[in-house]
C-alpha cells in the first residue's frame, strides 16, 4: 500500500509542476552559523549553568547519602528499606552522569 501511495504522489507531482519549487530553492546552501550568546549574556548564563552544576553536585551527594542511610537502617531492622536504598543508587548515579555529559550531548546536536 505505501508503494502505491508513493507512486500516486510522484505521478501527481510530475503532472502538477506548479506544486514543485524551482531548483534554486532546493537545498540552496542552508546557513549553519555557530552558536553564539547574545551580547552581554555570556557571563550571566555561565554563572547560571555553574549554579545548576553546583546544585546537581549537592543533590547527588544528598541522594547518595540518603541511599546509604536507608541501607544502614534497613539492614539493622531487617526491612525492605535496605533494598529501596540500594535500588536508588543507580538512579542517583545516572542523574549525575547525565549532568556531567549534558553539555557534550547538546553540543552534538548543535
Amino acid at each position: 500500500m505505501p508503494a502505491l501511495l508513493l507512486h500516486a504522489l510522484a505521478a501527481h507531482a510530475a503532472t502538477a509542476p506548479h506544486l514543485t519549487p524551482p531548483p534554486q530553492y532546493l537545498a540552496a546552501g542552508v546557513p549553519n552559523p555557530p552558536a553564539q550568546a547574545p551580547p552581554g549574556l555570556a557571563k550571566p548564563i555561565s554563572t547560571i549553568l555553574g549554579w545548576i552544576k553546583w546544585g546537581a553536585l549537592i543533590g547527588g551527594s544528598v541522594g547518595l547519602s540518603l541511599c546509604a542511610i536507608k541501607m544502614m537502617v534497613g539492614h539493622r531492622n531487617r526491612s525492605s528499606l535496605a533494598a529501596d536504598g540500594a535500588s536508588g543508587i543507580p538512579w542517583v548515579l545516572l542523574g549525575l552522569s547525565l549532568v556531567a555529559v549534558s553539555s557534550g550531548v547538546v553540543g552534538v546536536f548543535l
